[in-house]
């Protein structure tokens, strides 16, 4: 949770760490800010100095999961050697991440709506909108990789943003349910999602 701009001293790491525990354990709105910082060793009255609202803490959190997403997706296409490989570790990235990653994902998933309306909040509000611009780019993303995979002939010919859509939204669904340590694990999870997406896109 560690960004470049944070000093050796900041704990601000330590509170988005903490939050994003607190908000994937119980929701955002059954954790009180004060546990945050008693998490942290902290008095609730320093969460203000790195966050000034708990809600512009979620929006930190979330924006950081999109940027994350964004990264991995970038890194694990850039030389694939056809779309189909594209597409496969695509999806095999959005799988390999950390249980603290898993918890950011449902976050995300159960909080999205949170991005639809303006906030008053001046901070809030510059969250939002990178949230909504890396929604937007990841999307993009998707979208370009079966567009190529289209022209190249490995793909159905259909609507690719359309496409785009179906296929992360069956890769994020996942994050309403999946709870680590349960009866099925990340991998063969991972397995059928690529499968389906496969399959989808088969012509």
């Amino acid at each position: 949770m560690r960004e470049a701009d944070d000093g050796p001293r900041s704990k601000r790491a330590a509170i988005l760490g903490a939050a994003v525990e607190h908000f994937g354990e119980v929701g955002f709105e059954a954790t009180k800010w004060s546990e945050i910082a008693k998490h942290v060793g902290i008095g609730q009255t320093a969460l203000y100095h790195y966050f000034e609202s708990k809600a512009h803490c979620l929006l930190t959190v979330m924006r950081i999961g999109l940027h994350n997403s964004d990264e991995a997706f970038r890194a694990a296409t850039a030389d694939a050697p056809s779309a189909h490989e594209a597409l496969r570790r695509a999806v095999r990235s959005a799988y390999e991440i950390s249980d603290l990653e898993v918890r950011q994902n449902r976050i995300l998933q159960a909080n999205i709506a949170l991005l639809v309306s303006e906030r008053s909040s001046e901070r809030e509000e510059a969250e939002r909108l990178a949230c909504r611009e890396l929604v937007a780019r990841i999307e993009r993303n998707w979208t370009e990789l079966l567009r190529q995979g289209m022209d190249s002939g490995e793909f159905a010919r259909r609507d690719p943003q359309l496409l785009a859509r179906t296929l992360l939204g069956t890769i994020v669904a996942v994050w309403r349910w999946y709870r680590p340590g349960g009866e099925t694990g990340l991998d063969a999870i991972c397995e059928l999602v690529t499968h389906c997406c496969v399959r989808i896109v088969t012509p």
